[in-house]
């Protein structure tokens, strides 16, 4: 080896040294950045010994991808989870507040004022529990429209930042095009690129699909275009106001609406999925069973063919209308009959004699006809309409029951499939940075190796120095 190839090849080393240096480095200082791929300097071999060539960017493209998936399906398993977990608080948490419960103190404290129909003090007791078995339906229906109004709120400010990211997403990608094109280092831009990709599937489910240069486009987990190029447009116009009955838009991915999730284990991918399920159909059904709940109350105790014990609010009248079918915000604006409140001069007695039509013309102390059917109507099978969701045909007790049980039955398919997506993220998640992530001991390792070699290349160069001055000083 010539004196001249020893110097090159010291300097070759030199070099490579410093940038595979400057790369661990890097490494190491963005080793708590959860969306930096670990970089490794690749080697060739030349003339004068090896050469830096580029620099690599650790990925995998199938676990990306399973990772974006389980993103999506474990956010909006989420979602749906701390819906069905609201509307449970909002029934008591071991659901005490909720109409099945009052209704039971009604029915029970009915059946022992028809045992002792003289004492006015049972009556003032029932028409107190009736109230607040109609205050249930009015406070369960007013904060379930207020949970699809937060929803659709909620979906407002997904769908806003889906179109942010979009455009930031495009930025980025056409850098990486660019770059790739031109041989340009593009490392930093497809860290950024992942990054929005992750942030992306926390909202809509997505699958990515890369083609010349580098360049990705995005769809939807149904195949709707999300990003080609450029991004599609993401539109919704929200609701301010939501009641019962009431349908609240759709979310629309380049005019191709959004479709929201089925079942506690919900098949939603994103948030914004399992936010257009809470709104238009756990909410909507529950709201439903409430309004049957109320219906079926004011049927039981109608007196003469008109309302009895519970009446409803017809905006701002008081109906005197029993009704035959589903009337959606029937259970926002049931009431209890003013007519047996003492406190608005109503006379709680009425209930044993008749609120409509005296059926006690003899003022019998021990009259209790009236009261027994009330009470026997608790126990008689009654049909309420198809789209609650769950048996239709039942006695109002185990009705209001079953509208508990659907609930608890969703919630609980809820939290054994939130358990299963999390786990599944956290072991995807696992398994990529196993690939990608960098690691401080590994990093430490090859920088020790660096340094040996940089002190092998000095020694080298130590060593030519020697022999050029031996060299010189023999000739002279």
């Amino acid at each position: 080896m010539s004196l001249s190839s020893a110097i090159k090849i010291a300097q070759s080393s030199f070099s490579n040294t410093a940038l595979q240096t400057a790369v661990a480095s890097k490494n190491v200082a963005n080793a708590s950045n959860a969306a930096y791929n670990r970089r490794a300097a690749i080697l060739a071999s030349s003339a004068n010994g090896a050469t830096v060539v580029q620099t690599f960017r650790a990925q995998n493209e199938a676990l990306q991808k399973q990772n974006l998936l389980s993103i999506s399906k474990s956010a909006a398993q989420d979602t749906t989870l701390a819906g069905l977990e609201r509307m449970k608080t909002m029934l008591g948490g071991d659901y005490e507040l909720s109409t099945a419960n009052m209704m039971s103190v009604l029915r029970n404290n009915l059946q022992a004022f028809a045992d002792k129909p003289s004492e006015r003090s049972l009556a003032e007791t029932v028409v107190a529990n009736a109230i607040d078995v109609a205050n249930s339906l009015n406070s369960s229906s007013q904060a379930i429209q207020k949970m699809r109004a937060e929803a659709d709120a909620d979906i407002g400010t997904a769908v806003n930042e889906l179109n942010r990211l979009l455009a930031e997403f495009k930025t980025y990608n056409d850098q990486v095009k660019a770059g790739t094109a031109a041989g340009a280092d593009v490392n930093d831009a497809l860290d950024q690129r992942d990054k929005l990709l992750t942030q992306i599937s926390e909202i809509v489910g997505i699958s990515t699909l890369v083609r010349t240069n580098n360049d990705m486009a995005l769809y939807t987990s149904d195949g709707t275009v999300l990003f080609e190029t450029y991004p599609r447009s993401v539109t919704f116009a929200p609701t301010a106001t939501f009641t019962a009955g009431l349908t609240g838009n759709q979310v629309y991915i380049e005019g191709v609406a959004v479709q929201p999730g089925k079942g506690g284990n919900t098949s939603a991918q994103g948030t914004l999925a399992a936010l257009l399920q809470l709104r238009d159909d756990i909410a909507p059904t529950f709201q439903t069973q409430l309004d049957e709940t109320a219906r079926g109350l004011i049927s039981m105790f109608q007196d003469d063919g008109a309302p009895g014990l519970f009446t409803w609010m017809n905006g701002a009248t008081q109906s005197t209308v029993v009704p035959g079918s589903l009337q959606h915000g029937l259970a926002a604006s049931i009431i209890v009959n003013p007519a047996l409140i003492t406190a608005k001069g109503g006379n709680p007695l009425a209930l044993r004699d008749g609120v409509n039509l005296n059926q006690n013309a003899a003022n019998d102390a021990s009259f209790s006809i009236l009261l027994e059917g009330y009470a026997a109507a608790f126990e008689t099978t009654m049909t309420f309409d198809v789209s609650t969701g769950i048996d239709p045909t039942a006695n109002i007790l185990n009705f209001s029951t079953a509208s508990i049980g659907w609930v608890e039955q969703l919630r609980s398919a809820a939290v054994t499939a939130n358990n299963d997506k999390t786990a599944l993220l956290s072991r995807t998640q696992d398994a990529l940075k196993s690939v990608t992530a960098v690691s401080l001991d590994e990093e430490l390792a090859l920088l020790l190796d660096l340094e040996q070699s940089y002190k092998a290349s000095a020694k080298l160069v130590a060593a030519v120095d020697e022999m050029m001055t031996a060299l010189l000083q023999a000739a002279g």
